[in-house]
């Protein structure tokens, strides 16, 4: 991961951590694909997809085919860590010039 990926997700756990969240794994890898944050939050298991762009919508950069990997690799997780919680996907999209930027939450964005 470069530099400008490194401080997105970091700002991103910083931002979940102020709405709520208890932060589980940062940079769950499976053979699938990799899930950069897992969170919960009011009893709801969140698998999060941290985008930042300079400019842009930093929301176009999750493909279809990005979510199956990310469905994927939700399901090695599940296995390796049973869990009862509901569980979504969400996307945290951080957009403009590093740390100063907007950040977006955006929840249950596939399944």
């Amino acid at each position: 991961m470069n530099a400008r990926g490194q401080l997105a997700e970091d700002l991103a756990c910083v931002y979940l951590q102020k709405q709520g969240c208890a932060i589980l794994c940062r940079n769950f890898y499976s053979p699938f694909g990799e899930i950069d944050i897992i969170a919960t939050k009011e009893g709801v298991l969140h698998f999060i997809e941290v985008k930042s762009r300079r400019k842009g919508e930093p929301i176009y950069a999750i493909t279809p085919h990005k979510l199956q990997k990310i469905q994927a690799t939700i399901g090695v997780y599940l296995q390796e860590n049973p869990s009862d919680l509901p569980f979504c996907i969400d996307a945290l999209t951080l957009q403009g010039e590093l740390p100063n930027c907007h950040i977006a939450w955006i929840q249950n964005i596939g399944l």
